[in-house]
């Protein structure tokens, strides 16, 4: 684990115009940089021709770095190919559901083919062999942001077929638990599944994604299996976990199970990008960090975030600093940007650094160089962090698959929803209110951490997590769970009893309609709603057995249906959003509705954020956010303390400003 809070960027000799080595260490050590991360782009600069392995420029740079004081952490090339590789085996490119790759961009090969594995164990050899003894490295990322690249080769088939059989053992299982029957599409002989880019058997398909993420796991695994052969024991393994991308870091990826795939690493690490100037909220940085947080259930790194980044990104003044304030309050122990430096040709040109294309240092170096100071002034108090939290929200892919296959929309519709809108609709109003949250996976079965976990959208639900669910709440847990939650099993099968299944006691409610809103808003009695309160996407009829409606639908046909619910159930309590609205009422609704599932709601909200940490000396940390323009006045109760790190004292409840875009930490 790294001794102290990590600062630095991505660094990449290899395509700088010119030779800079020596003047970019100056550089970064005078902005108190103390790591880069290097090598995992460059594949066909160290091997430029089959077998022949140059890593001297690598070196200069390692040896560059380590005058300095500068650590590296060293990249696995494997995520881009070289073009000879691609030439020698031009079934190497990926065959994927909309046909195949063509060489060209990175991520493009079926990371199952024999060929790119022997040349990717080979090179990764070769690397560690030069640079492990290097006293400047201080660990390894396995790959880059890697998922299956779609893969549906011939070979990622047939082991896609031993997949099912030594999950399924037999055909007629399989066609059973599939529903093959369906339009004849059940199986007599292993021999006969199809190519599975054809099936409209959603359970098949997704079976098809969850092998696909086992790709993921297992390639990961492989991986750490070589780099530990070579590795001291002082330097760590990590990998940079990303997103589903919606032009910057956006919801739960669904190409990889994260949590099964951090057991290869010892620290995760996630890349983190958001909109920024006027647009920036924070909300992608906490739900980034908390999933981060959450994959090994301690501090990450933040391997890749922006400095100055694409069209529209950069940072108005002191948003460089408030964004890694907002990495470390949710647990970070390293911010690292990509890039050091602009690049000059490229798909990435545009993708700034902390350098501009002029190389010189500007106003975002200057910046990068204060908070440089800032960040080791801060070490000593913050290294070790850990978060306390006491509500958790479970992620799911298969889930996130079970909404891609039957999406919130009426047929004909294009769908302009995902399980990670949804997500994002709950978290991000948890945000707003200051409550945190951990990300948990939904292959956890013990709860009892948590005061409240939170079911967005939990649609493939296996009945032992169900189990799981209502015996927590049971015996004094509290849920909040979102619509089309425990509507079918894990291979997407719907349950063919009275929805949600299993959970009905536990809800106090029951279904068997549902419908997309038209005309419908919410309406209630006991929570005062505020304006525009119409009903979107997606909208379920309960008929209550035990619960109470907190909100009803307002509708000439649907009018005084229960809409939002509580239900006392043994010694918990839990709550049911058959619906979905606007942001804005998600956050009343929710003000109102957390204080009776056991999550104490403070007076702080956005843009006001708060959030929390325990020191390894056991005090606390407290973390003040000002997300807007405007400066804040922050006269919410808080305890006596000192600042960080330069140690001014504050009293009791004592109000202090914000500045916009500012941040504030304080030790208790």
């Amino acid at each position: 684990m790294p001794d102290k809070l990590l600062f630095g960027a991505a660094y990449y000799a290899e395509y700088m115009p010119g030779d800079r080595i020596e003047k970019d260490m100056e550089l970064m050590a005078a902005a108190g940089f103390n790591l880069i991360r290097a090598a995992e782009s460059a594949w066909s600069t160290w091997e430029p021709r089959d077998g022949e392995f140059d890593f001297s420029l690598l070196k200069r740079v390692l040896d560059a770095a380590h005058r300095r004081g500068i650590s590296v952490i060293v990249g696995t090339p494997t995520y881009a190919i070289p073009p000879w590789l691609a030439k020698k085996y031009p079934d190497i490119l990926a065959d994927t559901h909309s046909g195949p790759c063509r060489y060209g961009p990175r991520q493009n090969f079926d990371i199952t083919h024999p060929g790119y594995r022997f040349h990717a164990e080979r090179v990764i050899r070769a690397l560690l062999e030069a640079v492990s003894g290097h006293p400047a490295v201080i660990g390894y990322q396995l790959d880059n942001e890697t998922k299956p690249y779609d893969t549906c080769s011939p070979r990622a088939q047939a082991l896609f077929r031993e997949w099912l059989k030594d999950s399924f053992g037999t055909v007629e299982y399989l066609n059973a638990e599939m529903g093959l029957a369906y339009w004849s599409n059940s199986i007599s002989d292993w021999n006969d599944l199809p190519d599975v880019r054809g099936t409209i058997n959603a359970s098949l398909g997704a079976e098809y994604q969850a092998f696909q993420r086992h790709l993921v796991t297992e390639f990961l695994s492989w991986q750490r299996a070589i780099v530990d052969e070579y590795r001291r024991p002082d330097q760590f393994v990590t990998h940079n976990f990303d997103f589903e991308w919606r032009g910057y870091s956006f919801g739960l990826q669904p190409e990889a199970d994260q949590f099964d795939a951090a057991a290869s690493v010892d620290i995760a690490g996630c890349d983190i990008y958001h909109p920024s100037e006027s647009r920036l909220t924070g909300a992608e940085i906490a739900f980034g960090g908390a999933l981060a947080y959450g994959l090994k259930k301690a501090p990450y790194l933040v391997l890749e975030t922006q400095a100055q980044g694409n069209l529209g990104w950069l940072p108005y003044p002191g948003q460089l600093r408030l964004q890694a304030m907002a990495h470390l309050a949710g647990g970070a122990q390293g911010v690292e940007y990509w890039h050091w430096h602009s690049i000059h040709n490229a798909i990435e040109s545009y993708w700034k650094g902390v350098l501009s294309h002029d190389l010189a240092p500007g106003e975002t170096y200057r910046e990068a160089a204060a908070l440089g100071r800032e960040m080791a002034a801060l070490s000593p108090y913050l290294l070790g962090m850990r978060k306390e939290n006491r509500v958790a929200v479970m992620v799911s892919t298969r889930s996130h698959a079970g909404l891609n296959w039957f999406p919130a929309c009426a047929p004909g519709e294009t769908a302009d929803k995902n399980y990670s809108d949804f997500l994002r609709w709950l978290v991000d109003s948890l945000y707003r209110l200051n409550v945190e949250y951990d990300v948990i996976s939904d292959a956890e079965r013990d709860f009892s951490a948590y005061d409240l976990i939170v079911l967005p959208c939990l649609y493939a639900a296996p009945e032992d997590l169900l189990a799981a669910v209502d015996a927590y709440v049971k015996e004094g847990g509290h849920i909040l769970a979102a619509f089309r939650t425990g509507f079918a099993d894990g291979h997407l099968k719907i349950y063919h009893d009275a929805q949600p299944h299993m959970l009905t006691k536990c809800l106090g409610l029951t279904y068997d309609r549902f419908t997309k809103p038209e005309g419908v808003v919410l309406t209630s009695d006991v929570i005062p709603l505020p304006d525009d309160t119409a009903v979107t996407d997606w909208m379920e009829l309960p008929e209550l057995t035990t619960a109470r409606a907190l909100c009803t639908y307002r509708h000439p046909e649907w009018g005084g249906v229960p809409a939002v619910t509580v239900n006392d159930y043994g010694k918990g309590r839990a709550a049911y959003l058959a619906c979905c609205f606007s942001p804005a009422v998600l956050d009343t609704v929710l003000e109102a509705l957390l204080p009776q599932l056991g999550v104490d709601v403070g007076p702080a909200r956005f843009p006001l954020i708060v959030k929390r940490g325990v020191a390894p000396d056991g005090k606390h940390i407290l973390f003040y956010l000002n997300l807007s323009d405007e400066s804040l006045a922050v006269d919410i109760p808080h305890p006596a303390g000192t600042f960080l790190p330069d140690g001014k004292p504050i009293a009791t409840d004592e109000p202090f400003p914000l500045p916009p875009w500012g941040a504030a930490i304080l030790e208790h």
